[in-house]
């Protein structure tokens, strides 16, 4: 089960309590490795700039406009923020972070924790296996099928909507739930 464009979910909190979400946004498919270039440096493929506008129509259809963006400063993160961007009214501000690159769950965590005091929705756009890592283990609830879905893996311009009890401070192993997965082959 994920959203279907036009479907919305609630707002954060929706009755004003703290409820906050997560969006976590995988990067569009990339050239191969094997290209004589930095990992760092890897673009999109063709098939990866066809896909970042879709994640972005996406989002715009389905939630309420996050507050902040989280990106790698890799040029493949880079690039498929900002095709998706491109597809928002009004998109969030965007904050590079380096330490977001190729980074394990835990890392993940602290920058949220770090950079997501005040806000209530936060995209972070990142790597597996790091993101895929940390929808896994945060998604400890919500419908069956999605739970399975996420656990199975996490495509390229995919996106892991999570809603967090209790706000970033409280990220934890099973803490999440998760409320819609997006996949390019939905």
């Amino acid at each position: 089960m994920s959203l279907e464009p036009g479907s919305r979910w609630a707002s954060p909190g929706g009755d004003g309590a703290d409820g906050f979400r997560l969006l976590l946004v995988r990067h569009a498919k990339a050239v191969p490795k094997d290209r004589p270039v930095d990992d760092f440096d890897r673009e999109l493929s063709k098939r990866g700039r066809k896909d970042a506008p879709r994640t972005g129509r996406w989002l715009a259809d389905c939630g309420p406009r996050p507050d902040f963006v989280l990106c790698s400063p890799s040029r493949r993160t880079r690039q498929t923020w900002r095709l998706a961007a491109s597809e928002l009214d009004d998109p969030p501000t965007v904050v590079y972070d380096e330490r977001l690159y190729n980074t394990p769950p835990s890392k993940l965590v602290s920058v949220l924790t770090e950079r997501g005091r005040g806000l209530r929705a936060v995209v972070l756009v990142g790597h597996n296996p790091g993101i895929h890592e940390l929808a896994a283990g945060l998604c400890g609830s919500g419908p069956p099928d999605l739970l399975e879905r996420v656990r199975a893996g996490f495509p390229t311009s995919g996106v892991v909507v999570i809603e967090v009890p209790g706000g970033w401070e409280r990220l934890s192993p099973g803490s999440g739930r998760v409320i819609a997965r997006r996949s390019p082959a939905d």
